[in-house]
């Protein structure tokens, strides 16, 4: 996916969607500048946060995506190849966040609590944790239709296979296709992609069992507007804002 990923998601307005969300982190206690960024892909995720001064350590399981984030971001950035499923101990970050779908690939609730347990050990006593998780209608929407984008000579053809009525907790699959235009290309790659969907309680109680506790919850539709309460039949994302069960404890 790496090779795709930037044009697929050329349209994502990454810098005033991360600027919202700090405001929001912010009124609930944000102090420090130490940035975990947990799937942090080619960059685009933690990018933003540089010129505001945040000392940012990136991990993906993608050496691919890291290598186009390090020609991004420079050589003063530390970037590691992790597995949010076993994720090192990388330090201690006021803020240590999610984004972008990364949490969307894992395929059950064990291996939620597994990924939300690494990242609260990565966070000082008062930091943060910020992540999103695809809501049901991304699943009834997204991944049960055809989309094409076109850029640089290719064609990036979406096609969703889940349907528009599929049940809470499913595991939906998507095909990503990769089209050049040239007239002796070789046939596309296909990346297939597949995803659960994590019911709001369900991520409540894993916050829980993972010794966290849930702040804030919002939703956004694809303007990326923050909206509360969050609404699984109208937002296509929900966003979730927790720190350590017992901060001082």
């Amino acid at each position: 996916m790496a090779g795709a990923y930037d044009d697929f998601t050329a349209h994502h307005e990454d810098e005033a969607w991360l600027a919202d969300l700090l405001v929001a982190l912010q009124g609930y206690g944000l102090q420090g500048s130490r940035l975990l960024d947990v799937g942090c892909g080619t960059g685009k995720s933690f990018l933003p946060m540089l010129p505001r001064g945040w000392e940012v350590t990136g991990c993906d399981i993608s050496p691919s995506m890291l290598e186009l984030a390090r020609a991004k971001a420079g050589k003063e950035i530390r970037l590691e190849v992790a597995d949010v499923l076993a994720l090192p101990k990388f330090g201690k970050f006021d803020l240590v966040w999610a984004l972008d779908d990364t949490l969307n690939y894992l395929l059950g609730g064990e291996e939620l609590r597994l990924a939300l347990t690494g990242m609260r050990e990565n966070l000082t006593p008062t930091g943060l944790l910020l992540f999103d998780l695809n809501t049901l209608l991304a699943y009834r929407t997204f991944f049960a239709e055809t989309a094409v984008v076109e850029r640089q000579g290719r064609r990036l053809v979406w096609c969703g296979l889940a349907t528009p009525d599929v049940a809470p907790g499913s595991i939906c699959e998507s095909r990503l296709e990769v089209v050049s235009d040239e007239e002796d290309a070789k046939p596309g790659e296909i990346i297939t992609h597949r995803q659960r969907h994590f019911p709001h309680d369900e991520v409540l109680a894993t916050l829980e069992r993972a010794g966290l506790e849930c702040l804030d919850i919002y939703g956004i539709y694809t303007d990326g507007i923050r909206k509360q309460p969050l609404d699984e039949s109208i937002h296509t994302k929900a966003i979730y804002v927790a720190r350590h069960l017992h901060p001082h404890g």
